[in-house]
């Protein structure tokens, strides 16, 4: 387990991020929602990531149905203020327009005052049916950066010092904007979504050395980049950045699928092990939709790949020189 910056809340170097518990891309049934969470447990996972946004509200749901009636104190629930969810009066059977497969019955609303952080939270814990959540996030501030460090931050401040939530922070991928959070509050953690992957490392420079100067862990997501990463050959049907994949970055993916393949490495295996090494890193916390997933990504995090797949990534220029690589040979 890994404390959170300066607070007492402590997590498993593998998390699970729950997207796809709200449809993400596809609709799955609440059975294999639970089951995935269930795998997770099992595989020794205890955090547990959520948010409003992922499925109108249907991840935080099935999170909190699928954790019901094991120990509170085992586990760690994060969740995310930012978006309210209000009543969508002009959905007559309409899905969501984003990319979760979900009715349209509800919509989301950007509020990052300080009553909607109070407001967002207290939907999340009924939704989930919980007394309390672990870590909270100002999530996907970048545009509204100003009024969310102005309303938002002072507000996640309090709640942290009344007990009500253990760990506070931010999450986006827009890593300029936490680095403004970084430099200019008081943060335990924050939330990277693919900007320090094994595909790309634009948070190297600045944002990663300031979570250190400042005592700030990362819990570092969208390791596959959307699924481009998670399969042993990156092909032009897989997501980016939820979207299509770029020629040039396409290429890029296969450079480096290509190395690991020479050193019989699933590429996900790497991408997993690259994550977790930075210093800067409590958790890596990649999203699954199925038990399967969850039991490979775990297998594959649990068997790091050899040192000299690394130093052959760097002869070929696929990672930076300057980029921490696991320690560990097996």
């Amino acid at each position: 387990m890994r404390r959170l910056g300066k607070s007492d809340v402590a997590v498993t170097p593998l998390g699970l991020g729950g997207a796809p518990l709200g449809n993400l891309y596809v609709d799955i049934a609440d059975e294999q929602a639970a089951a995935t969470v269930d795998a997770a447990w099992a595989a020794g996972v205890r955090f547990f990531d959520t948010a409003p946004h992922y499925g109108l509200g249907l991840s935080e749901r099935r999170l909190g149905a699928a954790l019901r009636g094991r120990p509170r104190d085992e586990y760690v629930v994060c969740t995310k203020v930012g978006r309210l969810l209000v009543p969508n009066r002009d959905a007559a059977g309409r899905r969501d327009g984003d990319i979760f497969e979900v009715s349209a019955d509800l919509r989301r609303e950007w509020d990052f005052s300080a009553d909607g952080v109070r407001r967002s939270l207290e939907q999340s814990l009924d939704r989930l049916g919980l007394d309390r959540v672990d870590v909270l996030l100002i999530h996907d501030p970048e545009g509204h950066a100003d009024e969310a460090i102005r309303d938002a931050y002072p507000a996640l401040h309090d709640l942290r010092s009344q007990g009500v939530v253990g760990a506070i922070g931010v999450g986006s991928c827009d890593w300029q904007v936490i680095h403004r959070f970084v430099t200019e509050t008081e943060l335990d953690v924050v939330m990277l979504a693919g900007r320090y992957t094994l595909l790309e490392q634009p948070a190297l420079d600045k944002l990663l050395p300031a979570c250190v100067e400042r005592g700030v862990s990362v819990l570092n997501v969208g390791v596959f980049n959307s699924g481009l990463m998670a399969v042993d050959w990156p092909h032009e049907g897989l997501h980016y950045e939820y979207g299509r994949v770029p020629p040039d970055v396409l290429e890029r993916a296969r450079a480096i699928a290509a190395v690991c393949a020479r050193h019989a490495t699933p590429l996900a295996a790497a991408a997993l092990a690259f994550a977790a090494a930075h210093p800067a890193v409590a958790a890596v916390v990649p999203g699954a939709q199925s038990p399967e997933e969850v039991r490979r990504n775990a297998e594959l995090f649990a068997s790091p790949p050899p040192a000299q797949l690394w130093a052959d990534l760097r002869a070929a220029g696929l990672i930076r020189p300057d980029a921490p690589v696991p320690a560990r040979i097996p």
